[in-house]
């Protein structure tokens, strides 16, 4: 915690930082991506350091695991840039999706983190599939994932219980992106029409039988 709160600790990172920068700017030494690669490691290890040492702090594990996917990332530009093309969005956002999963992990009173983590790792598949060109409609697969996502909320233990509302958005999410997948998105006009006029009349259907056995 000391060396998170140091001047000196990030004063010394950030000159080094500028240094390698302005070095390859000037097209003298191209160690820029290698040197913050390794600055932004070192600072994702600090923040990590201190959920060790207070793990009542769920925080730290938000930015130390999303510098050290960045440190990743740039690494691999570095030293395999051929292939840290395709890789580097999953990368950084699979790690930045990590890190939220890792503090429900944590607490389980921090469910709500399950949503950012699908999210952001959903986010980095579909850059994935972005980056090869393999001419899909990736909107498809981003319901997918924001379905699954709010599927684990659902499935997964909170001290409230089972979150079964979540259910309901990860029923519609995944028939929609099974639908567009599917490349029938013609139906959908017909479809998506059926599915409010089915959620309108069981609301109706809700409020009578409640009123029934109120008299």
């Amino acid at each position: 915690m000391k060396l998170l709160g140091s001047r000196i600790f990030w004063g010394i990172l950030l000159i080094l930082g500028g240094i390698a920068l302005l070095l390859e700017n000037l097209n003298i030494l191209r160690i820029g991506g290698l040197i913050w690669g390794i600055i932004l490691g070192i600072g994702g290890l600090v923040f990590l350091s201190v959920y060790v040492e207070n793990r009542t702090m769920w925080w730290p594990l938000i930015p130390g695991v999303t510098l050290l996917s960045i440190c990743v990332a740039a690494l691999g530009e570095t030293f395999l840039p051929s292939i840290s093309e395709f890789t580097g969005g999953v990368v950084v956002l699979g790690g930045i999706g990590l890190s939220f999963f890792l503090v429900y992990l944590v607490s389980r009173e921090n469910w709500w983190a399950i949503i950012p983590a699908g999210v952001l790792v959903t986010l980095g598949v579909i850059s994935v599939i972005d980056a090869g060109n393999f001419n899909v409609d990736t909107g498809g697969y981003f319901f997918i994932g924001i379905g699954l996502t709010f599927f684990l909320v659902g499935i997964l233990p909170t001290p409230q219980g089972q979150m079964k509302w979540a259910f309901i958005p990860a029923v519609v999410l995944l028939v929609m992106g099974v639908l567009i997948t599917t490349a029938v998105q013609d139906i959908l006009v017909y479809i998506w029409p059926l599915f409010i006029i089915l959620g309108g009349g069981y609301l109706i259907f809700k409020a009578v039988v409640s009123g029934r056995s109120g008299r």
